[in-house]
């Protein structure tokens, strides 16, 4: 009779109670939101740090061509990197750039020439011109 009692106590503890899995359950969903916040912020991060490294390919290749080609002038569009422009010689120019690249938004890059500098910036992860987020060199 003992043995028996005994016997029916583990049948009965032999399994998880209901609490025991919900409460495993709420463990793995807070360690998961924790790892899903973290990892975001990384993604945006690299967005960024990706921007700022295309626009250095940018701004050296712009750069090239005012010494290259453009005989001390700017282009006048980021264009001009990639296919010959009219204003220049079918001999002086070669392409820069196999293709403009995209911001990691999928925005192109703005481009803007002011006398003898220019500017080339992303407008960030909202894609707004003119906000705290943008990027340019």
């Amino acid at each position: 009779m003992k043995r028996m009692k005994i016997r029916r106590q583990r049948l009965n503890r032999a399994a998880f109670t209901l609490m025991e899995v919900m409460l495993v359950l709420v463990i793995i969903v807070v360690i998961a939101g924790l790892g899903i916040r973290t990892l975001g912020g990384s993604f945006e991060k690299a967005r960024v740090n990706t921007a700022k490294a295309s626009l250095s390919t940018l701004s050296n290749s712009v750069k090239e061509y005012q010494i290259e080609i453009g005989n001390g002038n700017l282009p006048q569009s980021l264009e001009a990197l990639v296919s010959q422009p009219s204003d220049v010689e079918a001999g002086a120019w070669f392409a820069k750039l196999d293709k403009l690249p995209m911001d990691p938004w999928n925005k192109p890059f703005e481009y803007e020439v002011t006398g003898t500098t220019f500017k080339i910036k992303s407008n960030g992860p909202d894609g707004v011109a003119g906000t705290a987020d943008d990027i340019s060199n």
